[in-house]
C-alpha cells in the first residue's frame, strides 16, 4: 500500500513539474512578444512626433501666406455660419447666388484653374 501511495505522490510531483515548465515557457514566449510590441510602439511614437513637428512646420501661417501670395490667391473674407438654421433650404431662392459663391473655398479646384490632374502644369 505504501508503494502505491509513493508512486501516486511521485506521479503528481512529475505532473506538477511539467505543468510549471509549460507555464514558464509560455511566459518566456509572451515576454518576447511584449518586447517586440513595445519596440514597435516606441518606433511609432517617434514617427508620430516627427510627423507632428513636420506638420507644425508645413502649417505655419507665415509659410501659408507666402504660398498663397506666390499662387496669386486673394485674401477674401469667408462666411462663417454660427448655426445650421442659417443654411439655405433646398429650393429657397432667398439668398442670391453671389452670396453663396463668396462662401465657397478660397482656393480653386484644378478643374476651375484649367489644370488637369496629373498634367505637367499641376505639378503632380
Amino acid at each position: 500500500m505504501v508503494r502505491v501511495i509513493n508512486f501516486f505522490c511521485f506521479a503528481v510531483s512529475a505532473f506538477a513539474c511539467l505543468a510549471l515548465y509549460h507555464v514558464s515557457e509560455q511566459t518566456r514566449v509572451v515576454r518576447a512578444e511584449l518586447r517586440v510590441v513595445e519596440h514597435g510602439i516606441t518606433q511609432e511614437r517617434q514617427v508620430s512626433d516627427t510627423l507632428q513637428a513636420e506638420w507644425g512646420r508645413v502649417a505655419e501661417p507665415s509659410r501659408l501666406q507666402r504660398l498663397a501670395e506666390a499662387q496669386g490667391v486673394e485674401d477674401r473674407p469667408s462666411v462663417e455660419l454660427a448655426s445650421t438654421a442659417l443654411l439655405p433650404r433646398r429650393g429657397d431662392n432667398l439668398v442670391p447666388d453671389a452670396e453663396l459663391r463668396s462662401a465657397s473655398a478660397i482656393v480653386a479646384t484644378p478643374a476651375e484653374a484649367g489644370l488637369m490632374v496629373g498634367s505637367p502644369e499641376s505639378g503632380r
